[in-house]
């Protein structure tokens, strides 16, 4: 029986597209009476440009660039919203073996603690501008990306001026670990497994991760058409409730040999399941033979991974005012708070008596342990949400956020 909705959709070969992989490969899009059409990509920049030129109907995205599509920050601005995320957390900071031998030097210990790590990174960095040496390079996937806020806010808090003392740029996710191994990059920020795949050859080390600078921290969305949103509402319910069960699906550990050899197709990843464990379990080589379980690592499921929340929106926003990349205003705020569609969100998933989160957005950072929350629906429990330098983002007070000066963590 021919499928009553056909949905085209573009992703980047990232472990964190596999909620949308599943929906496809496993059938829950088919059950849905979706026919789900995947379209691999190598650069943001494609899925940024074929969505907005009607290539796509929607796609795997970086959380704030559907926000900088709004913003008109993009070359080919388009209208696009966000009702459904793909998972929480999943990025590291990999470096070079010369640059964390160097780290090591001045205190950084294999244990993925980002104070102590970037103390020692800002020590190495004001060593090497006082002997006259060029700036560090590190590489990003986006100027709209997690992965360049993250890094700039773990930077700033460890006193190290991003703009300044390094040198930022922007590298494709598959193309990370050769920049790296060439010794194009002294550094970069991805999502797995493009992190494993530099320590696996031997040629980088895992710094830090997503997981410690922010827990369960946003990452990956699924970017949608807006006008195609509001012309096939029927179609876009019916995938929000596919991808519900596929995310659920790739959580389950009992899934995780289908999931990684899915992922190891050539159509997909096409990297070997072995590179694909660190993330599904959480437990990675950090290199030079060290290793660490990472708790809540990466979360495709659970912990309200799933929810558009207008404040993860807002302080993707406020990265943006204070990286100079847009200025802040109501109209801006307004914008990027509703790029976030909890509403569309909610009213696919309430008939499936899901749990569902009481507020559309909360105080980020205020949660230090797992904690339950009123919910409609089942039960929920979120957080720990911490910032590793222990600031609290309120979405109701964000001019005192973006008044703050100084960022930079205590040295006592």
């Amino acid at each position: 029986m021919a499928a009553e909705h056909q949905i085209n959709a573009g992703f980047i070969p990232l472990f964190d597209s596999a909620v949308l992989v599943a929906a496809s490969e496993i059938g829950f899009a088919a059950r849905e009476g979706i026919d789900l059409m995947l379209s691999r990509e190598t650069s943001w920049a494609n899925i940024r440009d074929r969505i907005a030129i009607g290539h796509f109907d929607l796609a795997h995205m970086l959380g704030p660039m559907p926000i900088a599509c709004n913003l008109g920050l993009t070359p080919l601005a388009s209208d696009t919203i966000v009702p459904f995320s793909l998972g929480l957390g999943g990025n590291c900071v990999t470096v070079s073996n010369a640059l964390w031998a160097g780290m090591a030097a001045h205190g950084a210990l294999p244990d993925l603690d980002p104070a102590r790590t970037g103390r020692a990174l800002g020590a190495l960095i004001h060593e090497r501008a006082h002997a006259g040496r060029d700036p560090l390079r590190f590489a990003v996937v986006h100027p709209h990306s997690g992965h360049n806020y993250e890094l700039r806010y773990w930077l700033a808090a460890c006193g190290i001026d991003p703009s300044r003392e390094i040198e930022i740029v922007i590298v494709p996710p598959p193309f990370m670990a050769d920049a790296l191994a060439a010794g194009r990059i002294d550094g970069y920020c991805v999502g797995e497994p493009w992190n494993s795949a530099s320590v696996v050859v031997g040629t980088g080390h895992i710094a830090t991760v997503k997981a410690t600078i922010w827990k369960t921290s946003p990452e990956k969305v699924v970017g949608v058409r807006k006008v195609w949103a509001e012309k096939h509402p029927d179609a876009l319910s019916a995938l929000l409730r596919a991808l519900h069960h596929a995310a659920r699906w790739c959580q389950d550990p009992a899934n995780r040999g289908e999931l990684a050899a899915m992922m190891a197709q050539p159509s997909f990843l096409d990297l070997s399941p072995a590179m694909q464990m660190p993330i599904l379990t959480g437990h990675l080589a950090l290199g030079g033979g060290a290793e660490l379980a990472v708790e809540d690592f990466f979360l495709p499921f659970g912990k309200a991974a799933n929810f558009p929340w207008k404040s993860h929106a807002l302080w993707f926003y406020t990265q943006m005012v204070r990286w100079g990349q847009v200025k802040h205003s109501s109209a801006h705020m307004a914008l990027a708070r509703d790029t976030y569609r909890p509403d569309l969100y909610r009213a696919a998933l309430k008939p499936l008596g899901v749990a569902l989160p009481g507020a559309n957005a909360k105080v980020e950072g205020a949660l230090t342990a797992a904690t339950p929350v009123g919910s409609a629906g089942a039960s929920l429990v979120l957080g720990p949400d911490g910032f590793f330098d222990g600031r609290i983002f309120d979405p109701d007070r964000i001019d005192d956020y973006l008044a703050i000066r100084d960022w930079a963590m205590p040295t006592g």
